[in-house]
């Protein structure tokens, strides 16, 4: 499992929190155990939902499933068993009340959605790669799996908030915001209690993310076209 705390704790540090591979190792290696009450339809909808919601609220993610796994209320698999850090749960604490407040004032969240964007795509990968790696192994198709849905539910949410940025009233950014916000909670509760019915979910709306972000482009490509067009003769 070395090669597993070894992303583990790279990808920490560039959040700025210095984990030691060690603690890292400890923690996994206790949750270990646990892991084998997880069935591989349960693993495949917790990998689906977590890259998934990654792309809404991703340090809600972080957040929600260390606590989970802290109160015992599922056992989390040797890759995620991090999460469970204090240190990982008090960062990730402290950005869900920033990004709670940031995702709901008009203009601040699309500004919030481009730069989160660098983090919140790589780290659905990991987390669904983590997910389904048991022996310590990130899986290449796992990352790019995850990734892929990561960035369609990114697509998703940015590009409707960007038409909702239109409207010169508030209310329906805070309603959408707010919306988001039970999702993220509604869609790791559904992985759960019901896998299949979350991975089927899931994949239908990572489905209508992408051609969301496929339409987006083809307009936005449009609209360019037809602004820098020479003038008709």
């Amino acid at each position: 499992m070395d090669t597993l705390w070894l992303h583990i704790v790279q990808w920490l540090h560039t959040l700025g929190l210095h984990v030691d591979g060690g603690t890292a190792r400890a923690v996994g290696d206790a949750a270990a155990s646990a892991t084998a009450q997880l069935d591989m339809p349960s693993l495949l909808a917790l990998a689906a939902a977590l890259g998934w919601a990654s792309g809404f609220r991703l340090y809600a993610v972080v957040f929600l499933v260390g606590m989970m796994g802290v109160l015992g209320w599922m056992p989390l698999p040797p890759g995620l068993a991090v999460l469970q850090n204090p240190l990982v749960l008090g960062a990730s604490g402290l950005m869900v009340a920033v990004e709670f407040f940031a995702d709901k004032i008009p203009g601040v969240d699309s500004a919030w959605d481009l730069l989160q964007t660098l983090a919140r795509v790589p780290a659905g990968a990991f987390l669904a790669a983590a997910t389904l790696s048991p022996d310590g192994q990130l899986s290449s198709g796992a990352l790019a799996a995850g990734a892929g849905i990561a960035l369609a539910s990114h697509g998703l949410k940015s590009g409707t908030r960007a038409l909702l940025n239109t409207s010169p009233e508030p209310a329906s950014n805070w309603v959408a915001s707010t919306a988001e916000d039970g999702v993220v909670i509604a869609g790791l509760a559904l992985a759960i209690a019901h896998p299949w019915i979350a991975l089927v979910v899931v994949l239908g709306a990572s489905v209508l993310g992408a051609l969301l972000v496929w339409w987006t482009w083809r307009a936005l490509s449009r609209g360019l076209r037809r602004l820098f067009a020479p003038p008709a003769a």
